[in-house]
């Protein structure tokens, strides 16, 4: 069966609207709430389960247990799927399943299952894509799948108001008790469509294929994408994709293509600007619903600040701008102040709700502020500075953004210049940050998990090379040691999350991605050779539990795991780097700095598998390939720096921006081969290497730069 005509058959159930604040404005349903039982998710980690485990709704994690009732009983599973800062999720719980007369539909004809995509991506994935087959509109969560006892899809849609929700299982009990044949035949075209859309078709070819024009195409065509006024790249709502911009900063180093720069420019100018940036705490929401960055959507996530910060601080290396360095040490400050624990983990997220009204603690009324700051002229300044209304900027409240010229605000208050203005406008949100934290807060999503802490470790890092405070690397070396001696077995398997003191669920490939990118990242400010032999570890685990040896690519999930319905093999980047992307950079740069050509080699095969689609869909949506094809073919030299002073001389190198550089050192030689014999007694020496060829040793890091160039 043809997939339209399949959505074609599914959309007579219903019409149902796609979730999103744009198209569901609708208020909250006064359903009967239901008795304060427990359900099957009771003893979860998850918060986001734990918020359902008191639902009328007989709730059950994805496990065997769930499956088997659903086979003996023979009934349909409903597999909603969501997280804890998700808005339209709590409006869907709140509409239907708190509802007694909905939750009896539901355990009296279904098995229902909660899943949490940050604890489950693969499971997410799966149910994701179908219903992406079978919705002409986009996709998102709360994601509810209908499927069979044995997990196949039939329908899949997000969030629903109770009324259409209800309907649609109307329709699909009296589906299964007139005509269960039909449902087996939407699950078989629609699995087989999964089938297709989940496997990795490998291109033969080989890294000669790879070329300077190729990725000058590459580029050229991403520039035209880019709203040059706004941010981003054109269209509604506004996401930040920081590593599509890490691109294209590296693509500015090599080329000094002034477009590319003023793309990345543009973008971080207005989000720092906007409403998606939080003034008062630091730290950015999801994405904005509009064009200007000015209404966000409120929840904050840790994999969405700890990239930003990455980027920040590389786009304050090359502009020295002092707006992006004071945006990620004010981001650092809230990750430090909201998302960390006390161990070295880092939380999931901050919820886009409090008290059930969407960015309830983050809006002011002017008289919010006015009784706040108790002087005229300093709350008219601070109307202008950060476009607050009386009546309000959006629904009756004002978001803080900013718009206007800090210098004509400055003259027009009385302010001797806009560093005045500036001062003082600090001090005024500092006022308003201390209101605001008496307020009620969003919910936390207190579990850590280990891709995205080693996501957090790299911005850290990234933060110290640029701004030099010593507090950010220490920091990162927390992290790493409570991931390493929390989350990891000798043997390199990885734990995916950490909560009340343990952890569970085997890891998946951006875990082991994410964590060894972040030992390589702090082998290079540390010198200590433990990161690199972790991360070694790490590469040689997911080698053998993760890499499919025929499709030269790795699984999404461990071999160690029972199978789902649908393989994933991930290549795509979205607004977290796919994880075969994160691992063929790990791989060039750790082999890189071991000199094993084996791991190098294996990168520029996974790129050269993954080429054409990158020159068929653009950087877009593989950016962090389009970063690693720039470095495989632009030279990545090797930076040894050997002696008593090795720390001090590494960081005034690695305060500046060079993408084509790794480093490697240390107070003595260690076993590193690009190491050996370089050690000179009483002296520092830096090494520039290429491909392990070194020039002259030099003494000072302003002449090892000058060699790099």
């Amino acid at each position: 069966m043809k997939l339209f005509t399949l959505a074609l058959h599914l959309c007579l159930f219903t019409c149902l609207c796609t979730c999103g604040p744009a198209q569901n404005k609708g208020g909250m349903g006064e359903g009967n709430k239901g008795e304060a039982g427990l359900n099957h998710l009771a003893g979860q980690k998850s918060p986001y389960l734990l918020q359902h485990a008191r639902n009328p709704v007989d709730w059950y994690p994805w496990n065997d247990e769930a499956l088997a009732k659903a086979k003996a009983e023979d009934k349909l599973l409903i597999i909603s799927v969501g997280y804890a800062a998700c808005h339209w999720c709590h409006v869907m719980e709140h509409e239907s399943f708190e509802d007694s007369t909905v939750a009896a539909v539901m355990n009296a004809h279904f098995v229902s299952i909660k899943v949490d995509r940050e604890e489950r991506p693969d499971i997410d994935d799966v149910y994701m894509t179908a219903c992406q087959l079978t919705k002409q509109n986009g996709c998102g969560w709360p994601l509810n799948a209908i499927a069979l006892p044995d997990g196949r899809p039939i329908y899949a849609l997000t969030y629903a108001p109770k009324q259409q929700w209800t309907k649609l299982l109307e329709q699909f009990i009296k589906l299964k008790a007139k005509d269960p044949a039909k449902l087996e035949e939407y699950a078989a075209a629609l699995t087989a469509e999964l089938g297709k859309r989940n496997t990795f078709q490998p291109v033969t070819g080989e890294a000669g294929d790879l070329s300077a024009g190729e990725i000058d195409g590459i580029a050229d065509e991403l520039l035209t994408s880019i709203d040059y006024a706004g941010g981003g790249t054109a269209g509604v709502p506004k996401f930040p994709m920081p590593a599509l911009h890490e691109f294209l900063l590296a693509r500015h180093f090599y080329t000094k293509d002034d477009r590319a720069l003023e793309a990345v420019t543009v973008t971080l100018d207005r989000m720092a600007d906007g409403g998606i940036y939080d003034h008062l705490a630091g730290g950015f929401a999801r994405y904005s619903t509009d064009a200007a960055w000015k209404v966000p959507h409120f929840e904050k996530m840790l994999y969405d600040n700890s990239q930003l910060v990455s980027l920040y601080a590389h786009a304050y290396q090359v502009t020295g701008r002092a707006r992006y360095a004071e945006v990620v040490r004010q981001t650092l400050g809230f990750v430090e102040a909201s998302l960390s624990d006390p161990g070295g983990v880092f939380y999931a997220s901050l919820d886009a709700d409090t008290e059930g009204e969407e960015g309830k603690t983050y809006v002011w009324t002017k008289a919010e502020i006015d009784g706040l700051l108790n002087d005229p002229k300093r709350s008219a300044a601070f109307a202008d500075y950060y476009s607050v209304e009386e009546g309000g900027n959006w629904e009756g409240r004002n978001i803080l953004f900013r718009k206007t010229d800090a210098n004509r605000i400055a003259q027009k208050h009385g302010y001797t210049d806009a560093v005045a203005l500036k001062a003082d406008m600090d001090a005024a949100a500092a006022t308003l940050l201390a209101a605001r934290n008496e307020r009620p807060q969003p919910l936390l999503d207190d579990k850590g998990l280990t891709g995205l802490s080693g996501l957090m470790i790299s911005g850290y890092v990234n933060a110290f090379r640029a701004l030099g405070d010593g507090a950010y690397r220490a920091r990162a070396i927390k992290a790493g040691q409570f991931l390493r001696d929390k989350m990891m077995q000798t043997d390199g398997r990885l734990d995916r999350n950490f909560k009340g003191g343990t952890s569970a669920i085997n890891g998946f490939l951006d875990d082991y991605g994410m964590m060894a990118q972040a030992c390589v990242d702090l082998y290079q400010v540390t010198f200590d050779a433990g990161w690199l032999k972790t991360a070694e570890t790490l590469v040689a685990y997911t080698n053998a539990h993760f890499y499919d040896q025929e499709i030269e690519m790795y699984n999404y999930t461990s071999d160690l795991d029972p199978p789902l319905i649908s393989g994933n093999v991930p290549v795509n980047d979205k607004a977290i780097p796919s994880g075969n992307s994160v691992m063929a950079r790990v791989l060039y740069q750790l082999g890189t700095l071991l000199a094993d050509e084996e791991m190098t080699g294996r990168a520029r095969k996974m790129l050269t598998r993954v080429r054409p689609l990158l020159k068929a869909d653009g950087a877009r949506f593989y950016a962090n390939w389009a970063r690693l094809y720039v470095e495989v073919m632009e030279p990545t030299y090797e930076i040894a720096v050997l002696g008593a002073d090795a720390g001090e001389m590494r960081e005034e190198m690695t305060k500046y921006f060079h993408p084509n550089a790794l480093f490697l050192g240390g107070k003595v030689e260690g076993d590193l081969q690009l190491l050996t014999n370089k050690m000179v007694p009483g002296e520092t020496t830096i090494y520039v290497c290429l491909e392990k060829v070194c020039q002259l040793p030099v003494n000072e890091p302003k002449q090892a730069l000058a060699q790099l160039r």
